[in-house]
């Protein structure tokens, strides 16, 4: 754990300057590297010695991308991954086998429900989802034969909160590690490893890249799981490009000013369409109308860069709205400078029922917006415009 502040741990962790005497970290695009003999060729290869053989295994942009984010998070090692799903499905089938149980929260991203529900069930693996709002539940699913418990926090996209203290205590108890998903977050609001989690997760697309440049994962956290995730990932081959993580590295410097731009808009957003008569809720952490927002204030730093509202008129005026936004852009992604706005029943979570959706808190007409960092009163102006257009 490093003694510097998260600013300057972001803009100063980087890998020792070349001979040319670089002050900003050059792209080393190559797919391998050589070796000064046969014998450091075998140590290499034999783990006994550090350094790089193949960008797949190993490269100094990805090393260094990897080393600033396990800082950040207070992890102990680290692996990048091609994209967020490749670090989700890597952190669970490296610590999963045939007969082993998940213990899971109910609101997850759409990808990660469908490695639950329709891929790892080819392999004899099986689930059970828990309500993050109701903690009696959890302890009650643990099975004899549960070896991981994973959760978003907050979820995507009904920003619903687990208290991870709690649950890492409770986690430890059972000698099962805890998985997070700390993507709507990111280590600059919540740090899930201080508070008991094993691994965390990362989609690096989202706010650490913050510009929709690039694809990108990570996972972080205990040394010993992060090597079953390394042995899993170098062999099946999900490595992130040279070129990504110089990227992400270089984005991560600004992480924190992003943050804190977004968190304001987005509370600033909230705060003006709460109560509106053409919104049935608008869900924002860092509001007190919020369930769980004492638990919000007391886990993070802010609220975050997202908010939901939920139009009335359900799915027809839901489309109707995403037909009228003309600042905002209609796309999948978040996390980027852009305000971006879609539509999760139709899209992200389209492949769950509607029993599923509205279980996890995802009715018709609820609209995600990942909040950019425009000035805040055109993007108010231009979901208002949008609501009006919509009637």
């Amino acid at each position: 754990m490093s003694d510097r502040h998260f600013e300057t741990d972001a803009i100063r962790t980087q890998v020792p300057a070349g001979e040319e005497r670089e002050h900003s970290v050059p792209l080393f695009l190559t797919s391998s590297f050589t070796f000064d003999d046969a014998e450091q060729a075998r140590a290499l290869f034999a783990d006994e010695i550090p350094g790089n053989i193949y960008s797949r295994y190993s490269n100094p942009n990805t090393d260094e991308f990897i080393r600033k984010l396990c800082l950040l998070e207070g992890a102990e090692d680290g692996i990048a991954t091609a994209s967020g799903m490749a670090a989700v499905f890597v952190s669970m089938a490296s610590l999963l086998k045939s007969g082993d149980h998940v213990l899971a929260s109910r609101a997850l991203f759409g990808s990660t429900h469908q490695i639950l529900t329709k891929l790892f069930p080819r392999w004899g693996i099986t689930h059970t989802y828990a309500d993050t709002g109701s903690p009696e539940q959890w302890a009650a699913l643990f099975q004899p034969s549960t070896r991981l418990v994973f959760v978003e926090t907050p979820s995507n996209p009904g920003l619903d909160l687990i208290d991870l203290a709690w649950l890492a205590k409770l986690c430890k108890e059972r000698g099962v590690p805890l998985l997070v998903d700390n993507c709507f977050a990111t280590p600059y609001l919540q740090t899930p490893i201080a508070l008991g989690a094993d691994l965390v997760i990362h989609s690096a697309t989202k706010y650490i890249d913050g510009q929709g440049r690039t694809l990108g994962g990570a996972i972080v956290g205990r040394k010993d799981l992060v090597a079953e995730a390394r042995f899993f990932a170098r062999h099946t081959g999900p490595a992130m490009s040279p070129f990504n993580a110089w990227v992400l590295s270089k984005s991560l410097e600004t992480l924190a000013v992003r943050m804190d731009r977004h968190c304001a808009n987005a509370l600033a957003l909230a705060r003006h369409f709460e109560g509106n008569p053409e919104l049935e809720q608008v869900r924002y952490p860092g509001l007190p109308s919020h369930p769980q927002h004492a638990l919000a204030a007391r886990q993070m730093r802010a609220g975050g860069g997202i908010v939901a509202i939920v139009v009335r008129g359900g799915l027809e005026r839901a489309r109707r709205f995403l037909d009228s936004v003309s600042l905002m852009s209609h796309s999948p992604n978040l996390g980027d400078t852009r305000t971006i706005v879609t539509h999760p029943s139709s899209t992200t979570h389209s492949k769950l029922t509607e029993a599923e959706r509205l279980a996890v808190g995802i009715p018709p007409g609820l609209i995600r917006i990942s909040v950019g960092l425009e000035h805040v009163e055109d993007i108010v102006a231009d979901v208002a415009r949008a609501l009006a257009a919509s009637r």
